[in-house]
This record gives structure tokens, C-alpha cells and sequence, in this order.
């Protein structure tokens, strides 16, 4: 008997596919999701050989946050952008690598009716120790109508994206995306160029046996964090703990493979970080999108992620966020132990 083989089905066919489920069936969402899923294959290739070319390594430089750019940092933040502008679907960029909001004015893209918002390349100091690393990205509709995009059109709270994704670049690089109608998975075949749908409606387990954070701030953290990482240390076999410490140290890893095993990943406010480290437009509000709509949970101990009112571009926020019970306890312990912030 000859076995038929399964079809593959690549994102440029997927996005084409579901574009009914787009709030504005239009196709220039396809199309920037395109234009993303292109520059993420440029970068990939890039960092596939980042060992045996000049890019390793510190730039010399620091981003708006403080924090040492790497070279390959700011490679994969001009690839985006430069997609991006070619693309046409997306009128303004707000990235960690840029202070300000990078405006696309040519005369394709000034009227474009989205905006994205970025990190290039998240867990950075992984890159020189050859450590999965990640992009995070969201889409906004634009609110201003016309004219350059203002700041309003990124201050938008999460539950106005309507789309949002990371890719992983690892063993295998993926693209996972959602645009508010369930998450979706692709990974890059390297013998044809292409992302292929690999994990179809991916789903969140309720529970984990895996917490995600960096013990090595313990003193520094909130007494509910600690009261929960003790929790999760202790023995009880009705709820199969103890469970496992596994953590990366990049935020698209640690959140990846949370989403797939059960897990909870926590980066909570610290004596020296009082509003968190995380930044909600890019890294938290997109993972946020893709881990409710799996079936899971994100807040920052006390409020969703997604109900957050933004204030600022590089704005700050503890991030709780994972399998749903794993994320209901975490906040039982916050709520108990530590006061919310006024």
C-alpha cells in the first residue's frame, strides 16, 4: 500500500487561509505577518552562522534601557525595521534598540494602517554562550488616522493588538503567532526556506510541574514570590510537587517550552527594579496575547497583563505569566504576602 503523504502547509498558506479571521479582512495584516516571517528567516541564517562571522560579541554601545547592545542585537533590529519599511503594511516601529519611535516615511508606508512594536532579539546575553535566543513582536491598529504615527498609537492597552508573536532560535527555529483566534506554530525547514504549520492550536496546560525564575535574585524578591517559590519546592504528591526549577534566562525560551510542558514563568519587581524589568509593549503584551489565547494566564501578580494602561514606550511590569492554575496560586501567595503597588 502506498501511504499518501501529509500535506505541508506553509505560513504564507496559513495566513492566506484564516485571513477571515482578521478584524480587517483586508490582507495587509497577511502581509506584515509576512514581512515579519521574512526578516525572521534572514536573522535565523544570521545567527546560524553568528560563530564563524564578526557578530558576536558587545557593540560597544548601550540601548534605552542601559543594557550593552550586541552586535547580532542590532543586525536583527535593522533587518525587522528594514522589512518592515519594504513591506509597506506598517507606518512606525517601536523597538528596545531605539529610543524613540522609528517612523517609515515613504510614500508606500506614511499611510499604513498598523504599527509594531519589538524586540529584535530577546535573551541577548545568551548569545555568546550559543543559547536559544528569541523575537517578540505585536501589532497594533493605528489610532491616528492620518499623518505620522504618534505615540498614542503604541499607548494602547494589550487587549487592543491584533496580533502578536515570538520566534525561537534554537534547535530548530519557530515562528508562533496568533491573531486573537487561537495560537498557532511553524517551523522553519531549512531544505525549502519555508516556516511550515507544525503546531496547529496550541494549547496551554492548566498545570506544570516546571517554575521559571532567577533564584539568584531571591533576597531582592517580593515575600509573595518567595512564599510561592517555596511552595513549589515543597513535597506533596496531590499536586506533584515539588516541581522543577528550569530557567533560561531568555524570556522567548523559557516561555516556549512553559507553553508546550505546563510551566510558570515569573519576573517579579525587585528592591532594585520596583516596577519590574520587563517591558510590556514588546516582550510582555505580545506574550500575554499568545499564552490567554492558548488557554493560560498573564498578570503582573495583582492585574492582567492585557488590561494594563500604557504610559510610556519602554514602560516597566512584573510579569506572571504561564499555565493557568500555576499562575492563580502564584497570585494567591502576591495577594497574601505582598501589598499591591499604589
Amino acid at each position: 500500500m502506498i501511504k499518501t503523504l501529509r500535506s505541508v502547509r506553509t505560513l504564507g498558506q496559513f495566513i492566506i487561509e484564516r485571513q477571515a479571521d482578521f478584524p480587517y479582512a483586508k490582507g495587509e495584516l497577511s502581509r506584515l505577518l509576512r514581512d515579519i516571517g521574512i526578516a525572521a528567516k534572514i536573522v535565523n541564517r544570521e545567527v546560524n552562522k553568528a560563530g564563524l562571522m564578526d557578530i558576536l560579541g558587545d557593540l560597544g554601545t548601550s540601548n534605552i534601557q542601559g543594557e550593552d547592545q550586541k552586535k547580532l542585537d542590532v543586525y536583527a533590529n535593522e533587518q525587522f525595521i528594514s522589512a518592515l519599511q519594504s513591506g509597506g503594511e506598517c507606518c512606525a516601529i517601536a523597538s528596545e534598540e531605539n529610543d524613540d519611535i522609528v517612523h517609515i516615511d515613504n510614500e508606500v508606508s506614511k499611510n499604513a494602517k498598523y504599527v509594531v512594536a519589538i524586540d529584535p532579539l530577546d535573551g541577548s546575553s545568551n548569545i555568546d554562550v550559543n543559547v536559544s535566543i528569541g523575537t517578540v513582536f505585536s501589532i497594533y491598529r493605528r489610532i491616528s488616522l492620518s499623518g505620522p504615527a504618534t505615540m498614542n498609537d503604541f499607548l494602547q492597552k494589550g487587549t487592543d493588538q491584533v496580533a502578536a508573536g515570538y520566534i525561537t532560535y534554537g534547535s530548530s527555529t519557530m515562528l508562533v503567532y496568533t491573531t486573537g483566534k487561537g495560537v498557532n506554530g511553524f517551523t522553519l525547514d531549512p531544505s525549502i526556506g519555508e516556516f511550515c504549520l507544525s503546531h496547529p492550536d496550541m494549547m496551554s496546560p492548566n498545570d506544570g510541574k516546571i517554575y521559571s525564575i532567577n533564584e539568584g535574585n531571591y533576597v531582592h524578591f517580593p515575600e509573595g514570590v518567595k512564599k510561592y517559590i517555596k511552595y513549589c519546592q515543597v513535597e506533596d504528591d496531590a499536586s506533584s510537587r515539588p516541581y522543577s526549577s528550569r530557567y533560561i534566562g531568555s524570556l522567548v525560551s523559557d516561555f516556549h517550552r512553559n507553553l508546550i510542558k505546563g510551566g510558570i514563568y515569573v519576573y517579579p519587581s525587585t528592591y532594585k527594579s520596583p516596577k519590574g524589568k520587563l517591558r510590556l509593549l514588546y516582550e510582555c503584551n505580545p506574550l500575554a496575547m499568545i499564552v490567554e489565547q492558548s488557554g493560560g494566564r498573564a498578570t503582573d501578580g495583582f492585574m492582567r497583563i492585557l488590561e494594563i494602561q500604557p504610559k510610556s514606550l519602554h514602560q516597566r511590569t512584573p510579569l506572571f505569566i504561564g499555565s493557568l492554575n500555576m499562575v492563580n496560586k502564584a497570585e494567591e501567595f502576591m495577594l497574601k504576602y505582598s501589598a499591591p503597588e499604589s
